[in-house]
């Protein structure tokens, strides 16, 4: 069967489609959208010339060729290969990729799985992947990913075709639809660190990154695969959370379940309410520095947010 045969066949929906987990025809009807979403514009910084075209580096540079060295160079641009043969200091010249890497990095740890408003928090990370991939698919750009959840990991090397955005939606309604495995917040932890690590072993520098998670488990470790990533990538961080995350409901006892246990809160205790307020927005705050600080860009959305607007609004003002 061919790929436009796929779109086309691929019609049937699940129970809970669009709000405790995606089908595969949901994420194939988001073309449209994903298509309107201004990635054409976020472009690249030159790393040669150190000339800024925009917030965003962009696409990235490949080696074209080395010249003898001249005054100006970058000692980080010196090929040591030819200047250990030829006894003469040689540079490596560095030309624009024809085509962009996007790389996804998805998040489906057992937190995810959870929403009291709206959609799951993995709905809408399956959601946003899903437009991110098609957009690039519609520019023409390189579409990888890495998709993670504490059972391990699946990642999909970057390649322009129709077959791996395809299997990219594939992969994120099959992880939208597997039930969340219960975890420790060591496990949650380690979870990420490894996926952190690994996204940044494989990724080539100049790519367009978007990683999707709740991010609540992000410790020392994880922070700092992070800004490594950041030193030589764009990085585009989308934090999805639930309105029960950020503030308890007003006074009285509620009951929230995961599907499989239910635990009762009881917001009229004002102590509680303030810890559970602070605590968030301590890691909103933290997470906000880390951004600011390594030059990462922040958006967040909630389980009731309108996911759409959300990115397109976003990546719109990266263009400026």
């Amino acid at each position: 069967m061919s790929n436009s045969q796929l779109l086309h066949s691929d019609r049937k929906s699940i129970p809970g489609d669009g709000l405790v987990q995606m089908s595969r025809a949901a994420l194939i009807r988001l073309k449209g959208q994903g298509g309107n979403l201004p990635l054409r514009a976020i472009r690249v910084r030159s790393h040669t010339s150190g000339a800024y075209l925009s917030r965003l580096r962009g696409r990235g540079m490949e080696f074209d060729e080395a010249r003898p060295y001249q005054a100006g160079d970058e000692i980080r641009n010196i090929d040591w290969r030819i200047t250990a043969r030829t006894g003469q200091p040689y540079s490596k010249l560095f030309r624009e990729e024809k085509e962009r890497v996007v790389t996804l990095w998805v998040d489906y740890r057992a937190p995810m799985y959870f929403a009291t408003q709206g959609r799951f928090k993995s709905v809408l990370a399956s959601e946003a992947a899903a437009m991110i991939a098609w957009s690039a698919r519609k520019l023409g750009d390189r579409l990888g990913g890495l998709f993670f959840s504490e059972r391990g990991h699946r990642e999909l090397r970057p390649r322009n075709n129709d077959r791996t955005t395809l299997r990219v939606i594939g992969l994120l309604a099959e992880y939208s639809q597997q039930a969340p495995q219960s975890s420790l917040p060591e496990q949650r932890r380690e979870a990420a660190r490894s996926a952190l690590l690994r996204i940044n072993r494989v990724t080539r520098p100049g790519s367009l990154i978007f990683l999707i998670s709740d991010f609540r488990d992000l410790d020392v470790q994880g922070e700092n695969h992070l800004t490594s990533l950041a030193r030589h990538n764009d990085l585009i961080l989308l934090r999805l959370f639930d309105p029960l995350e950020a503030e308890l409901p007003r006074a009285g006892r509620y009951s929230v379940s995961d599907g499989k246990q239910f635990i009762a809160i009881d917001s009229g205790d004002r102590e509680r309410c303030r810890a559970h307020r602070e605590h968030y927005q301590l890691q909103q705050t933290h997470l906000e520095q880390i951004c600011r600080r390594h030059g990462i860009h922040l958006f967040q959305c909630a389980t009731n947010g309108d996911l759409a607007s959300i990115l397109s609004n976003g990546l719109g003002r990266q263009a400026h």
